[in-house]
């Protein structure tokens, strides 16, 4: 059984760090790219960030570059997501994805 399991959200002020964590499991994690999308209320779902297999190649979202950082541990079946300088126009529900699957989402918050 396919599962990911996002962890590390929640209120954080302007300016703050969040790392978010998706532990996977249920399929050869170390084959597959893994990416990062977020929902944030009334908009469509964003692709934030992805990384390969391998983890040499890496894409962002414009509005997170030089902010956010994905990066995964294949011994651990974990990608993380370092988001540091937050705005709170990052407030979303932030997603795993990978091997056609999706996790619950982890709710960022950014505000005062």
């Amino acid at each position: 059984q396919v599962q990911l399991v996002e962890s590390g959200g929640g209120l954080v002020q302007p300016g703050g760090s969040l790392r978010l964590s998706c532990a996977a499991s249920g399929f050869t994690f170390s084959l597959y790219a893994m990416n990062w999308y977020r929902q944030a209320p009334g908009k469509e779902r964003e692709l934030v960030a992805g990384i390969s297999s391998s983890g040499i190649i890496t894409n962002y979202a414009n509005s997170v570059k030089g902010r956010f950082t994905i990066s995964r541990d294949n011994g651990k079946n974990t990608v993380y997501l370092q988001m540091n300088s937050l705005k709170p126009e990052d407030t979303a529900v932030y997603y795993c994805q990978g091997y056609k699957a999706w996790g619950q989402g982890t709710q960022v918050t950014v505000s005062s």
